[in-house]
């Protein structure tokens, strides 16, 4: 049965139909007429119950619960974090803020920068603060900030603080014996955004659907990623009695663009999966041998033929390769009893037409074909399906 919420105006109409049946004559058509404006007062309270049920009701449900906090009899929470709190992920990520080191230029030798001296990002507009009193000792001195204050009021947290290496950060207010500007010398912490909305509630959602099962694919996946800068983990059975877990981590923590781990990180996570406590492993089944290897990448070139017309070619070929970018970074590998469908395992050239035909017909365009070989290759491919461990990538892309 679907449960469809009535308008104001319907449930003020069925009062006066009721009250009118229930009195035996019509209710007088003024407005101001006592029926008619009890009717009216009813409704708004009527519909109130209405949106307030179906909100609750919603919120039973981790794909529809709000992220919003809300005050109910006292008590502010918000849905869908009290749920990732039951499930035993905690809160969503907040965001951190940017570190950097920059080098003062001194021109006069003496006395010191106190702790806390606000500077300004010249292609930013983020304000940091410098972390420790800064001695005047040398021509060119060394220090750290810290990303305090945007425009946007959210503290300096998050990627906005970032800055690359030679971006210029200028003193508000020029201390004396010191250069006004100066420049960013090296990275101490990048910052990152806090955790989207979306990001957050497809955690939730994976952990009630991998719930652990003492020994599982889910359980290895979740252990390995415990380890520092490990985002994925793709766990086989091998040999008779073995495991092989494939790890991928983030750029930033392994260095590689590709997210190939370091061995440091392959160990570390294997630690986690063996749990060694007083000479024990804990954690996976006993009798097990596991073995943590890290992903391949596997490279496609990618051309797309014959774009036109088209007024802004440059703009509509961006297009292309950013949307295309992000469908191949979906693309995993589909372990049967861990991965939630749909299957995300499988390149076809016919989604990718797909998605480079909605962005010309948006740009009243048109193209001829598309074609994707593996990187360096030279026959065509209709598809390609992820192997053992292996994550895709677009390489090259080309338009002709």
């Amino acid at each position: 049965m679907s449960l469809t919420t009535p308008t104001t105006t319907e449930i003020y109409t069925n009062l006066i139909a009721q009250i009118e049946a229930a009195i035996g004559q019509t209710v007088p058509i003024l407005p101001k007429a006592f029926v008619r404006v009890l009717a009216k007062a009813l409704s708004g309270v009527f519909i109130l119950l209405y949106k307030y049920g179906g909100w609750m009701f919603l919120q039973i449900f981790v794909q529809t619960a709000s992220i919003r906090t809300t005050s109910i009899l006292g008590k502010t929470f918000s849905p869908l974090v009290f749920w990732g709190r039951l499930v035993g992920i905690g809160d969503p990520v907040p965001a951190t803020g940017a570190e950097l080191e920059i080098t003062i230029s001194v021109i006069t030798q003496s006395g010191s920068i106190p702790s806390g001296t606000l500077l300004l990002g010249a292609s930013n507009g983020v304000t940091y603060a410098l972390l420790g009193t800064v001695t005047l000792n040398d021509s060119v001195i060394t220090a750290q900030v810290r990303a305090v204050a945007d425009q946007a009021g959210g503290g300096g947290l998050g990627a906005i603080g970032n800055l690359e290496v030679g971006s210029v950060v200028y003193f508000s207010s020029t201390p004396a014996n010191v250069a006004k500007n100066t420049v960013v010398s090296g990275i101490v912490n990048t910052a990152s955004d806090s955790e989207s909305e979306t990001a957050y509630r497809q955690r939730v959602l994976d952990k009630f659907q991998k719930r652990p099962q003492g020994g599982a694919y889910a359980d290895y996946e979740e252990w390995a990623e415990e380890a520092p800068g490990i985002i994925n983990a793709y766990p086989y059975t091998g040999d008779p009695g073995e495991v092989n877990v494939y790890l991928e981590a983030t750029p930033e923590s392994s260095g590689s663009a590709d997210g190939i781990p370091t061995a440091a990180q392959l160990a570390a996570a294997l630690d986690l999966i063996e749990l060694d406590v007083d000479g024990l492993a804990t954690r996976r089944p006993a009798g097990t041998r596991v073995f943590t290897f890290p992903i391949s990448r596997v490279g496609f070139d990618v051309t797309v033929i014959g774009i036109s017309p088209v007024s802004d070619l440059d703009t509509v070929r961006d297009d292309i390769e950013t949307a295309l970018n992000e469908y191949f970074s979906t693309i995993e590998p589909y372990i049967s009893g861990l991965s939630v469908p749909p299957r995300r395992d499988t390149i076809t050239r016919t989604q990718m037409s797909a998605i480079v035909e909605d962005i010309t017909t948006a740009a009243n365009a048109t193209f001829s074909a598309l074609l994707f070989v593996l990187e360096g290759g030279s026959g065509t491919l209709g598809e390609y399906t992820m192997g053992e461990g292996e994550r895709a990538k677009m390489s090259n892309i080309i338009f002709l």
